[in-house]
């Protein structure tokens, strides 16, 4: 019997395993480990939608299956969030699906409009369902670039002009994850006049629209006019409002794309359970506090962090949004690379973060930290840092 199965032959191994594996053996051998390597928020969601879950659980009608594309009250919480927030008309029964996260929903849709063989554009480094999805769907992948800039345009219109077959999907995640940097309204608009010229599909992933920083808030692709001709748009709740282990999402957009996504989805699964769906609801539809709470909190964990590390002997760019920060590697310690350096900043500092390889070729000499513990704790990994270096022979 063959277990030589072609969609896991085109996986490769998962490099920010290694060290997640590490930082596991270490804490079941009782060392105090700080993690910044998984982007998985450490403060609960807001009370009042804890309750509302607590409610809708205790009634016994329930607990039966919910709706593949979500109950029809969280989708038009969804279209007043873009209303209120974008200025962006979404029509709940057409152009929002409910996904169990961004993740989900950004594989589904591949499963969706993928054939064996299209080529997907997708920037380099990235987080890995931007590429990996497609790619176990079938399809092949083109790097472009993170950064905005005209060597991003350049390269789009390079892969246009040499790829065969020519690309038919384009993927975008501004703030990004993994170098959380940011566009402006601008961008997005010389994007669609490309998207449309070039009859390719748009995929937005704007997982931190609530987590800038600095007064600069985050924009929607569809705040373009005529954006919903050729994008889709992936949004969460995972970090806005703490919910990360809950896995509610949305795609919003495009109505072919997301009729496309909601018949896969009715054939893949039934929908979030309802209570957590109603929850969601009362997140969305609630008090906003908790959003710029968090804000603040990761750009006052941000602060601390730049500046800790720095005294330490380690200068990071202080993201402008996200709850990372995209690190490049001490000079001196540098030809490690990535993952032997993240290795033995774990080992010896007793620090996880994620290696920037992990996201891709061209994350290589950098590494990705998370706001995910307290200032307390940032500036003890500050400390730990700093007595590494020092027994490494650095001038900290």
């Amino acid at each position: 019997m063959s277990q030589d199965f072609y969609r896991i032959k085109r996986l490769p191994p998962y490099v920010i395993a290694e060290v997640n594996d590490m930082r596991a053996a270490a804490r079941r051998a009782g060392r105090d480990i700080i993690d910044l390597g998984m982007g998985n928020p450490d403060l609960p969601p807001p009370q009042h939608v804890i309750d509302k879950l607590c409610e809708v659980a205790r009634k016994g009608d329930a607990h039966g299956y919910s709706q593949s594309k979500g109950i029809p009250g969280l989708r038009r919480a969804q279209a007043n969030y873009y209303a209120k927030r974008f200025n962006v008309e979404l029509d709940p029964e057409r152009e929002i699906v409910v996904t169990m996260g961004s993740k989900e929903g950004l594989a589904s849709l591949a499963t969706a409009v993928t054939a064996p063989g299209d080529v997907v554009l997708a920037p380099n480094p990235s987080y890995p369902i931007h590429t990996f999805g497609f790619i176990i769907a079938g399809a092949t992948i083109r790097e472009v670039p993170t950064t905005p800039d005209e060597r991003y345009w350049k390269a789009l219109e390079s892969a246009m002009r040499h790829t065969v077959p020519r690309p038919t999907m384009l993927i975008v995640n501004y703030p990004s994850n993994p170098t959380a940097e940011t566009v402006d309204l601008a961008f997005y608009e010389r994007l669609v006049a490309w998207a449309k010229e070039n009859n390719v599909w748009i995929v937005s992933d704007l997982a931190y629209s609530e987590l800038y920083y600095d007064g600069k808030p985050t924009r929607s692709i569809l705040e373009v006019p005529g954006a919903k001709d050729v994008a889709v748009e992936f949004t969460s709740m995972s970090k806005t409002y703490s919910m990360a282990g809950w896995r509610m999402g949305f795609a919003v957009g495009n109505r072919e794309l997301i009729a496309a996504l909601t018949r896969v989805k009715s054939y893949l699964d039934y929908g979030a359970f309802t209570p957590i769906q109603a929850a969601a609801c009362a997140a969305l539809n609630g008090p906003q506090d908790i959003v710029e709470k968090n804000r603040n909190l990761y750009q006052a964990r941000r602060d601390v962090m730049v500046e800790a590390f720095g005294r330490a002997g380690w200068e990071i760019p202080p993201p402008p949004a996200s709850m990372f920060a995209w690190a490049p590697l001490p000079p001196a310690l540098r030809e490690m690379g990535s993952l032997e350096f993240s290795k033995q900043l774990l080992t010896h500092a007793e620090v996880a973060v994620a290696p920037g390889v992990g996201y891709g070729e061209q994350g290589e000499g950098f590494v990705r930290i998370a706001m995910v513990e307290n200032e307390q704790r940032l500036r003890q990994a500050a400390r730990n840092i700093k007595r590494w270096f020092r027994s490494m022979g650095m001038n900290v």
